[in-house]
């Protein structure tokens, strides 16, 4: 009951779309209706607002956190049922928000808070992949699938055999999501970060 109950919380925290809101707010128009129509932080950057962008990554990954975090807190004995619960719940809400008919983001930003939340060698194993073949590549879709594959090994290799299933599940999840950047990798034409648009 308490694992279920972790979901509800961690689904409820990952349905808020920050991307959506922060450019609302500030004039920046419908996310929706920009770019990829996603309402994650790479998505925010093409409005040419990086500050946006660097507000949304870091709300996103937050709201991640906070529901691992939390769900410890109300639940300590419910280990690792809550931590697991609310990981799979705030990968979910981000990715399909009932608050906009279940169209959200792809998740990366969100499963590397949970990353964080669940444990820190996680969390800075997926940090590492995400941020390291970024800069390689300068692919923004090649960073966050790589980063949540190497999610499930760091589980195992540094002792959170417990985390490894849930979070293979929310790896392939991610990749499903990116079904369409796969496509362009293969085919030579996915954007680069900071490339040249013309």
């Amino acid at each position: 009951m308490d694992g279920i109950l972790a979901i509800a919380l961690g689904y409820l925290l990952g349905s808020v779309p920050f991307g959506l809101l922060l450019t609302r707010l500030t004039g920046a128009g419908d996310l929706r209706a920009i770019g990829s129509g996603n309402i994650g932080a790479t998505n925010v950057l093409r409005t040419g607002r990086k500050g946006l962008a660097a507000a949304t990554l870091a709300l996103d990954l937050a709201k991640g956190l906070a529901a691992v975090l939390l769900a410890r807190a109300i639940w300590p004995d419910a280990e690792p049922y809550a931590a697991t619960g609310a990981t799979i719940g705030a990968v979910l809400g981000h990715c399909f928000p009932v608050w906009l008919r279940f169209r959200g983001g792809k998740g990366v930003a969100t499963l590397a808070g949970v990353c964080f939340g669940l444990a820190l060698a996680i969390g800075a194993t997926y940090a590492v992949l995400w941020l390291g073949v970024l800069a390689l590549a300068r692919i923004s879709s090649l960073g966050g699938m790589t980063a949540a594959i190497g999610a499930p090994i760091a589980a195992l290799v540094f002792g959170y055999p417990e985390y490894a299933a849930p979070l293979a599940g929310l790896a392939a999840l991610v990749l499903w999501l990116h079904r369409a950047n796969i496509a362009r990798l293969r085919a030579g034409t996915e954007p680069r970060i900071g490339a040249d648009k013309r």
